[in-house]
């Protein structure tokens, strides 16, 4: 493919074309964000996203870099195919993060709104750190959390900015326990917990702690929860762990610890993005494990899948 206006409205066509179809989806699931494109063509290596009237657009940094003059006529594309105005667009570029890079900020003057999905409202920042505070791709594993929490006790491991919680909350669960290493994020999903009216915290309780950590601590303790949500970073290395987290070499113990704090019949469900992510086959022999990974991926991210999923329950 040529570089220029015509490479330009090559992609513009295949954004419409994506927002064509994905918008009646959208409106039939209930959604205001979700994903439009992402990188279906490969000279065109960016994720688009669609957060109410406003476009969260990620450039993923390849061997060939893209320069400025480039980048401003697909950003121009973008605005035109998705009938967006350029303002309303943020542009990220997307390298590999490493430990506490993807919770700094980087324009802390960015605004927060709210976006709707399913009947619950979320906060998002589209531009004050890499990440929006809302993963669009979990959007089914939440419903899944949603539907199984009635009357149950629910555990929310790196926890992030609830919604986790959020879903557990409005699915009826009896409490909630959300633990997350980030006040700042503690705080972010108090917010989304207010927004949607489920401000009690003696029934939703959040604790900021490394999650490993608050695990160690919890065994023994009697603590037992009903349906517990273990969906972890990559990797991180923050300031306030003791030692660097890494999903491939850790999860095994992770899950060890937190399968003692299920109830008998609980439910535990356990995801990452980790590219190449291996299952500990040792796991299998102690647990009923089922992946759940093409259940769990919408219609947005079925080209290109986002996480792995599995469902864990006592055998």
């Amino acid at each position: 493919m040529t570089d220029g206006p015509l490479a330009a409205s090559a992609f513009a066509n295949r954004l419409l074309k994506n927002a064509r179809h994905l918008e009646r989806w959208a409106r039939r699931e209930d959604i205001s964000a979700w994903r439009v494109y992402d990188r279906d063509i490969p000279e065109f290596p960016y994720a688009v996203d669609r957060y109410g009237d406003r476009l969260h657009v990620q450039l993923f940094e390849g061997k060939r870099a893209l320069d400025d003059a480039t980048v401003a006529e697909h950003m121009s594309a973008v605005a035109s195919a998705l009938d967006t105005d350029r303002a309303a667009i943020t542009l990220k570029t997307r390298r590999r993060q490493r430990g506490s890079a993807q919770y700094e900020k980087l324009d802390v003057a960015a605004e927060s709104f709210t976006v709707a999905e399913r009947g619950l409202l979320f906060e998002v920042n589209l531009g004050r750190y890499l990440d929006t505070g809302l993963f669009l791709d979990h959007r089914e594993t939440r419903q899944r959390v949603r539907l199984a929490a009635a009357d149950k006790r629910v555990l929310n491991l790196f926890a992030y900015t609830g919604s986790f919680t959020v879903y557990a909350a409005s699915g009826a669960a009896r409490s909630t326990v959300t633990i997350d290493l980030s006040k700042t994020y503690q705080d972010w999903t108090w917010r989304n917990l207010t927004l949607n009216g489920f401000d009690d915290r003696k029934r939703h309780k959040m604790i900021a702690a490394d999650a490993t950590e608050w695990l160690l601590a919890a065994q023994g303790g009697g603590d037992k929860f009903d349906l517990i949500v273990l969906d972890p970073p990559s990797f991180s290395n923050s300031k306030r762990m003791r030692a660097s987290f890494d999903v491939q070499r850790d999860h095994a113990t992770l899950i060890q610890l937190a399968m003692k704090l299920l109830a008998p019949r609980g439910m535990l469900y356990f995801s990452n993005n980790r590219h190449g992510f291996r299952m500990d086959t040792e796991l299998e022999q102690q647990w009923r494990i089922s992946e759940l990974t093409r259940q769990t991926m919408t219609e947005d991210f079925r080209r290109r899948p986002q996480h792995r999923c599995w469902l864990l329950q006592a055998r």
